[in-house]
């Protein structure tokens, strides 16, 4: 059995995330009691007991999933459990970062902070959005957003799982698009609750400054194969790592590629470790043959033991 570990992004947060892997794991508290440090004790305030209109701004969303996922990630890897690659959706490719020995936790936790920041500044806030749509597929979906560009930018931003993708840019475009895509026969679309269009070429301005706070970190070549959210492949080469975090942001997200050139690999389970069971679910319409588990609570610990073997 060969398997992946994979990581959340944003979206997956929660008030009281976490929690339980504090109170029951050293592991887990080392990382927590780190973050505090960081960043402030009133941050692990926020994380556990909110309030929750805080918790969902994104510059302390990124942290706060940064911490829950490697937190959860230590009492793994005490347990034994060791993966044969990693991958992260959007922020999570940080937490895979970090897994693999390739970015140090201290350091990821203010540079995640200030790519919040960074990315709710690039766009007057209003202006832009993002909505899933169901029931397309890739050349749809991209048809639908060439022709809706009458109305201002737009463009594929998460290509989650065949039949969901999300899209994002300037709001008339998004709502045109929507349109467009009911009319093309999508069985669903969704505006999402989110801070920013992330992941277009609106959010380009973040690049330069997230590239300027990259320069003075150290990153390593990572001791487990991570595949990257950019180019759905491997890389290893510190540089290329820095670009690819840097390109990410105003990027689509090739998750479902990711995971497919993961199996392509021969993995052939995957376990989610984070807040949320949102990867699980994607797994099971990627490659539902598969075999996957989330991680998001203590008690799931035991389900792993008992089918991990």
């Amino acid at each position: 059995m060969k398997t992946a570990f994979l990581f959340p992004g944003q979206g997956a947060q929660f008030v009281g995330m976490g929690s339980d892997f504090y109170e029951h794991f050293p592991e887990a508290r080392a990382v927590f009691d780190q973050t505090a440090g960081v960043l402030g004790p009133d941050f692990l305030e926020m994380i556990f007991n909110g309030p929750e209109s805080k918790l969902q701004i994104t510059e302390y969303t990124q942290p706060a999933i940064l911490t829950v996922s490697v937190a959860i990630f230590r009492v793994i890897e005490k347990l034994g459990y060791k993966p044969a690659a990693l991958a992260g959706l959007s922020l999570g490719e940080y937490s895979a970062l970090v897994a693999a020995g390739s970015l140090p936790f201290k350091e990821a936790l203010p540079l995640v902070q200030k790519r919040g920041i960074f990315m709710q500044e690039a766009v007057s806030e209003g202006s832009g959005s993002m909505a899933a749509i169901m029931g397309l597929s890739h050349d749809q979906v991209e048809q639908v957003c060439y022709d809706a560009r009458s109305e201002g930018l737009v463009s594929p931003a998460n290509y989650n799982c065949p039949g969901q993708i999300v899209i994002s840019g300037q709001r008339e475009a998004i709502n045109l698009a929507a349109k467009l895509a009911k009319e093309a026969g999508a069985k669903k679309v969704t505006e999402l609750k989110v801070s920013a269009p992330f992941h277009c070429a609106l959010l380009q301005p973040v690049e330069e400054r997230l590239a300027r706070e990259l320069d003075i970190i150290m990153i390593m070549e990572p001791a487990v194969p991570v595949v990257f959210n950019v180019s759905a492949q491997l890389a290893t080469g510190p540089a290329q790592i820095k670009e690819n975090l840097v390109r990410q942001v105003s990027s689509p997200i090739l998750w479902e590629q990711s995971v497919r050139t993961l199996i392509a690999e021969g993995i052939d389970s995957f376990i989610g470790l984070g807040p949320g069971n949102s990867l699980s679910r994607l797994m099971k319409r990627i490659a539902p043959e598969l075999r996957t588990l989330s991680i998001e609570k203590a008690e799931d610990i035991e389900q792993l033991k008992s089918e991990m073997i």
